[in-house]
């Protein structure tokens, strides 16, 4: 009889290049212990060499900021309840959605009425605005998944079940990045500061910010003509953008453009500008100084501030619960604010050696075996299926 039980069934949304690279990561964790467990969703390029199978483009979610969601609207609402369609006729042991949550929490709260256990991946950023959808969590989530410390106590007290897990990337990266080495790989001058721009890996992402940091890299060059940069850029769509952007300098600053890999771009920099999101994250596990930026469309500005409770963006400065690096965001976010703030920091050895100290201390506080911790919360969904 053993043989015709049907092998552990998960459904999985993730939304973004973040959350496939932490979906990637969960899918590796529960094959470890569950070799047959099967998924299925919506996936991107690294949960599916993982073993995931993908039933609509992940890019099709991949859109920031209001006036860009209600121009896809109609497009993410008909996946929506396609996938919704697909996996009520399959009836999975579990749903995991991984971050993206104005996609996930409104399917996790059809999923879980239907008797599908659903677990939550990431938390949305309650703590930082929008704090009201915790009520709207408790009726879409059996058990939240969090990666940051803080996140445990709010669901706790909410009376959601919640374990931390810590983030991947900082079982991932190595404490101490080894600069040279990366240097050496990517033929870049061992002496020479050099700067990565981490622009986005959106389209809309790019463009706000393509032309912004092609400016920027100008005016820093101009002040130190010594300096370097580079640009890891993970689509054809999004090098496209920003190749444009600096063919229609004068006089291009000298960018070398990178085909992903930003984790060696940040580790052979001295210093990162980068748009707020996770790369401000990977970028302090990389102990790298960082400048942060973000600009969206005026009216999703606008929203956003009328519901925000922190003060920062940038993971590190919440993390830290003060002014770590400096962030320059919608209307702040100009070549020379940003110029200026690379300069300070390229020329104060202090400042970053001070950052990196607060880096690290982040680093040990964010690694916890995450992946054993994952795999620990999940596996009592799936009963005893896994073999």
């Amino acid at each position: 009889m053993q043989d015709h039980i049907r092998p552990p069934r998960i459904a999985i949304v993730a939304g973004e290049a973040s959350g496939d690279l932490l979906g990637s990561h969960l899918i590796r964790a529960i094959k470890a212990r569950c070799p047959n467990a099967e998924f299925y969703g919506i996936a991107g390029p690294k949960m599916i060499f993982a073993g995931a199978r993908s039933l609509f483009p992940m890019e099709k979610l991949s859109v920031n900021g209001y006036v860009e969601v209600l121009r896809h609207l109609p497009e993410i609402l008909g996946i929506r309840r396609k996938l919704k369609r697909a996996i009520l006729q399959d009836l999975p042991d579990l749903f995991i959605g991984i971050d993206a949550p104005d996609f996930n929490l409104g399917l996790e709260i059809d999923l879980k009425a239907r008797g599908i256990p659903t677990v939550h991946y990431v938390s949305p950023s309650i703590w930082a605005w929008r704090g009201g959808r915790i009520k709207k969590i408790a009726r879409a989530v059996s058990h939240m998944l969090v990666v940051f410390p803080f996140e445990e106590a709010i669901y706790r007290n909410a009376g959601i079940p919640v374990t931390y897990v810590g983030h991947p990337l900082a079982d991932m990266l190595p404490e101490q990045p080894d600069r040279q080495a990366v240097r050496e790989r990517l033929n870049l001058p061992l002496a020479t500061p050099i700067i990565a721009l981490l622009p986005g890996s959106r389209v809309g992402e790019l463009q706000q910010h393509a032309q912004l940091f092609v400016e920027t890299a100008q005016l820093v060059q101009a002040h130190h003509p010594e300096v370097r940069f580079v640009v890891p850029l993970i689509s054809r769509e999004t090098r496209e953008i920003f190749t444009r952007a600096l063919h229609a300098c004068d006089h291009p600053p000298p960018i070398q453009i990178m085909i992903g890999h930003a984790d060696y771009a940040m580790t052979a920099a001295d210093l990162v500008l980068v748009a707020s999101g996770t790369a401000t994250l990977e970028a302090a596990l990389l102990k790298r100084p960082m400048v942060i930026t973000y600009r969206v469309p005026k009216f999703t500005a606008y929203l956003m501030r009328r519901q925000a409770y922190l003060p920062w963006v940038g993971l590190p400065n919440i993390l830290a619960n003060r002014d770590v690096v400096p962030e320059l965001v919608q209307e702040n976010a100009t070549a020379p604010q940003l110029a200026e703030a690379l300069i300070n920091l390229l020329t104060d050895k202090n400042k970053r050696a001070e950052i990196e100290i607060e880096f690290a201390r982040q680093h040990r506080a964010l690694k916890q075996n995450t992946a054993e911790k994952m795999a620990d919360a999940v596996l009592p969904f799936l009963g005893r299926k896994c073999s």
